[in-house]
C-alpha cells in the first residue's frame, strides 16, 4: 500500500537520524532491541488535553514506562498494528503491564474528536490515554518530537489520509527519553526492552 510504504519510508530515515542523534553505546549499557537515544535533546515532553479536557505532560506518568506514538484514527494499518502490539506487550508483561502506559498523540485533530479518540484507543486498552490539541497545538509537539506528518489528498475533501511518522518513543519510569521503536518490531522485542527500563527503576 501506498501510505504504508510512505510511512516505512519515513520511519526508516527518521531512524537512521535518530540512532546517530543518540549516545554512542558503551559495554556497560543494556543491548536494547529498538534505537537507543538516550541523552537526546528533542522528544523531552508534551503539553496536550487528553479526551477528557485535562491537560497532560510527562511528568503524569511518573514511574511508569511511557511510549508516544502519533497516529490518527482512520489510519488503514499502521496504527492499529502499532496499537495492538502495545497491548500483546503489556499483556506479555503480566503484572508489569501495569507499569506501561501507552500515550496516543492524534495527528489528525479535525476529525479526532475527544469521544472517538477515547472509543478509539479503548479498544487496545482501559489505560491507554490519547491526547489531542490544536492544529498548532499538534504541530509543536510533533515539532519537539521530530516527527513527520502531511496531509494526503483524498477522492473528496473529507476522505484524505495522513502520512506520519511510523514509530514510537520510549521514555523510562523518569520521565527521560530513552528509545526510539520501528514499525512493526513485533511484542516480544518491546517486552525485552520494557523489562530492561523497568528493571532500572
Amino acid at each position: 500500500m501506498v501510505i504504508q510504504r510512505r510511512q516505512l519510508i519515513t520511519a526508516a530515515a527518521a531512524g537512521g537520524a535518530l540512532a546517530l542523534a543518540g549516545c554512542s553505546p558503551q559495554a556497560d549499557q543494556p543491548s536494547f532491541k529498538a534505537i537507543d537515544i538516550t541523552g537526546a535533546d528533542y522528544a523531552q515532553d508534551f503539553e496536550l488535553p487528553d479526551t477528557d479536557g485535562k491537560i497532560r505532560h510527562m511528568a503524569d506518568f511518573k514511574g511508569q514506562v511511557v511510549v508516544v506514538f502519533f497516529g490518527f484514527t482512520q489510519c488503514p494499518d499502521v496504527c492499529p498494528t502499532s496499537l495492538a502490539e502495545m497491548a500483546q506487550a503489556k499483556k506479555l508483561l503480566g503484572a508489569d503491564g501495569a507499569r506501561v502506559r501507552s500515550v496516543f498523540i492524534t495527528v489528525d485533530p479535525e476529525r479526532d474528536t475527544p469521544e472517538l479518540l477515547k472509543a478509539y484507543v479503548g479498544n487496545f486498552g482501559s489505560d491507554f490515554v490519547a491526547l489531542r490539541g490544536t492544529p498548532e497545538a499538534i504541530k509543536a509537539t510533533a515539532k519537539n518530537f521530530k516527527v513527520y506528518y502531511a496531509r494526503v489528498p483524498g477522492s473528496t475533501p473529507d476522505t484524505y489520509t495522513m502520512d506520519h511518522t511510523a514509530g514510537s518513543y520510549v521514555f523510562d519510569t523518569h520521565g527521560k527519553i530513552r528509545l526510539f521503536t520501528r514499525y512493526g518490531v513485533g511484542a516480544q522485542a518491546l517486552v525485552d526492552d520494557f523489562k530492561i527500563l523497568l528493571a532500572q527503576g
